[in-house]
């Protein structure tokens, strides 16, 4: 009897809309009870976030537009979240390092499933300056400098055993040259002019609260219809 090969578009489906979000109790959330402004209200999901055992809470979605207008999005790693603003880095010949250059606009988001949180913050994105990169690039680990030093980030590799050679070569040098510096990795600063907090909830009653800065610098704060 001849048997039918399945369907791979179907199977992929079913296993698709087997799957669940949010099997774990989630927190609540009290916008009422929220600061004033963005940054403490951060501070504090993050540090639940790793507290409620959430892989990586570091990460995080990078959106930018490109020289056309067309989006472009990756995952990168937060260095810092303070009163300038959300920190990220990467060498500034690198896709997102162009892409910054001719539109420094840019936007981040976190997801926290562990907990049903996404936070969404917007804004104009800075460059800081060629100390403040070093400084942050060599206070990382030996495995942060030699990936900074293998460089050439987005350009087409043309063998592994190209990148394994800069690879091994970068490792050496960051080995015995710690404070080797990296002239085109740059120290990035998102200054939010939005950050919207998303609070999942099991009935779906998701609670959004949104924080615009206003004309003259203070904070606003609006709830979402999720």
């Amino acid at each position: 009897m001849d048997h039918e090969e399945p369907d791979p578009q179907a199977a992929f489906r079913a296993l698709l809309h087997a799957q669940r979000v949010w099997d774990v109790e989630l927190p609540g959330f009290d916008p009422a009870g929220a600061p004033g402004e963005p940054l403490p209200l951060f501070h504090r999901w993050f540090g639940e976030a790793v507290a409620a055992g959430q892989p990586e809470p570091h990460t995080m979605t990078l959106a930018t537009v490109d020289a056309q207008g067309r989006p472009d999005a990756r995952i990168v790693m937060l260095h810092d979240a303070d009163g300038h603003g959300w920190h990220f880095a990467s060498h500034a010949t690198s896709a997102k390092g162009r892409q910054l250059a001719a539109r420094p606009e840019a936007s981040l988001v976190f997801y926290w499933a562990a907990q049903g949180r996404q936070v969404r913050v917007r804004g104009r994105v800075v460059p800081a300056s060629s100390e403040e990169s070093g400084a942050d690039l060599h206070a990382r680990s030996t495995g942060a400098l030699a990936a900074a030093l293998t460089g050439r980030q987005s350009e087409v590799l043309n063998s592994v055993e190209e990148l394994a050679r800069a690879s091994r070569d970068a490792w050496e040098r960051a080995r015995a040259e710690p404070d080797a510096p990296v002239p085109t990795w740059t120290l990035y600063v998102l200054r939010p002019r939005e950050a919207e907090f998303f609070q999942g909830d099991e009935q779906r009653r998701h609670v959004r609260l949104r924080y615009r800065r206003a004309d003259r610098g203070e904070w606003e704060r609006e709830l979402l219809w999720p």
